[in-house]
């Protein structure tokens, strides 16, 4: 069975260059090792690497193309000079000097080629998943993959913290996944999100006329997580007669469904989770302390995107490759625009990042997003708009083709020059309109309708001249 390695394979032998390669791939955090030539058919015989990168020194167009031919699944990489060798998997080249656009766009198109081809090799069951939210190499969400790893074995009752939109449910997901109990159930149940009065119905059931409507009996969440994991999102919310409800089932392992009296066992793992601050509820008496400390068995607490904010490239990396392999198309940024987006405050966290990614693959798809293309309140550096250059003659053509248009000319009123501003005063704007209407007018006429000589009688460039022409419906004639 093939087994997929995240590790990079560089083969060559050693030398400078492969030794300054290798430590900008383990400044990204990637993990590398060097491999010659001849031992290279052995070590990817059974396996699949995240990426396999040829050296110069190894380089030659028949091995890159007998490698390709023999590990048409394995992502390949060739440091040197680009040239055409007729490889599919063969996925860029390797530019010196080296650079973090360069590597990541490349270690992207490594991971996009490794998810197109994943139907048609078969992976080990227990190979980790990694969700998107979690990527990052930031001290926060290294510690939090850290506790994720030490937990999943046990059966702990985990309280997950942090504000809205970090990845709570990510978390949980990834214990579950990492646990014995990943054959069974994943049920979320947000408990913010169901009126109080029916929330013991959704956790435990009800069996037939225990209320009006129960025209059958129902399994609750309990019920249908059992033998997996059942996460209780927004558990700050819950009121507080089901907090005791809760706490007896958390204790005891058993309970009841609404109108029955069978008591029923839980096999189940509980995750909560919350944004708000649960020892301040406890102060005000909103939240049980009891039960506090019967969820709060290992806590989990979540970075906000704002302290973490060096995580935002490698977030955005995997975000579009989300995007892109959702069949929603593909953007590219610049380095600015990372830049002004690490300035950013991120009050949505990873999921406001998450809408800004598929938001600009709608305005931009395929396309490279730069600090004006972002929206305003995420640009956070000054850069001046590019602009295209075009000669005098050719704005001047546009403009005197414009006067042709169907636009309606714009309608100066009658008005007069007084010597002196009369008592009732006067439209200055209509006034001033009136004036250089009558001097472009006197210009035309004097320079047989020759509208550079015009313009150069007036003090202003042709294009102004033809501008206002446009602008007051006036033409040569």
């Amino acid at each position: 069975m093939m087994q997929i390695d995240q590790r990079i394979l560089i083969v060559g032998s050693q030398s400078e260059r492969i030794n300054r390669l290798s430590c900008v791939f383990e400044f990204l955090g990637e993990q590398v090792d060097l491999i010659a030539v001849d031992k290279l058919e052995a070590r990817v015989k059974d396996a699949r690497y995240r990426a396999l990168v040829i050296t110069s020194d190894a380089q030659t167009k028949t091995l890159i193309q007998s490698i390709a031919a023999s590990i048409p699944w394995q992502p390949v990489l060739v440091m040197g000079p680009a040239e055409d060798v007729g490889a599919s998997n063969i996925l860029g080249f390797i530019e010196e000097p080296l650079n973090y656009p360069q590597l990541t766009e490349l270690l992207h198109f490594c991971q996009v080629f490794g998810q197109a081809k994943r139907p048609d090799i078969p992976t080990s069951g227990n190979q980790t998943k990694l969700f998107r939210s979690l990527v990052g190499r930031s001290e926060g969400i290294a510690n939090v993959r850290h506790l994720i790893s030490q937990v999943s074995a046990s059966d702990a009752t985990v309280l997950i913290l942090g504000q809205s939109g970090t990845g709570k449910e990510v978390v949980a997901r990834n214990m579950h996944y990492l646990s014995d109990r990943r054959e069974g159930p994943f049920i979320p149940v947000n408990c913010g999100a169901i009126p109080p009065e029916l929330l013991e119905s959704e956790l435990f059931g009800h069996e037939k006329g225990s209320f009006t409507g129960a025209i059958s009996a129902r399994k609750g969440r309990f019920e249908l997580a059992e033998k997996g994991t059942l996460f209780l999102d927004e558990i700050g919310d819950m009121p507080l007669q089901m907090q005791v409800k809760l706490l007896r089932v958390l204790q005891e392992r058993t309970f009841e469904r609404v109108g029955g009296n069978r008591s029923i066992s839980a096999d189940v793992r509980v995750v909560a989770a919350t944004h708000r601050n649960l020892e301040e509820m406890i102060t005000k008496g909103d939240f049980r302390e009891d039960l506090y400390y019967r969820l709060n068995v290992f806590p989990i607490e979540m970075p906000a995107l704002c302290e973490r904010k060096d995580d935002i490239p490698l977030l955005l990396q995997e975000l579009v490759s989300r995007v892109y392999n959702e069949g929603r198309g593909k953007v590219r940024f610049t380095q600015r625009a990372i830049e002004s987006l690490k300035e950013h405050e991120w009050s949505g966290n990873v999921r406001e990042l998450s809408n800004l990614v598929e938001r600009l693959t709608i305005l931009y798809p395929g396309g490279l997003v730069d600090v004006n293309d972002l929206p305003i309140k995420y640009r956070h550096i000054d850069v001046p708009e590019y602009e295209v250059q075009v000669s005098e003659e050719e704005l001047e053509r546009e403009a005197l083709a414009s006067i042709f248009n169907d636009e309606e000319p714009v309608e100066i009123p009658e008005t007069r020059f007084p010597s002196e501003l009369p008592p009732e005063g006067v439209n200055l704007k209509d006034l001033l309109a009136e004036l250089e209407i009558d001097m472009i007018r006197q210009a035309l006429d004097q320079q047989d309708n020759v509208v550079a000589r015009a313009a150069e009688m007036l003090g202003i460039r042709r294009t102004t001249l033809v501008e206002k022409m446009r602008k007051y419906g006036m033409s040569k004639d």
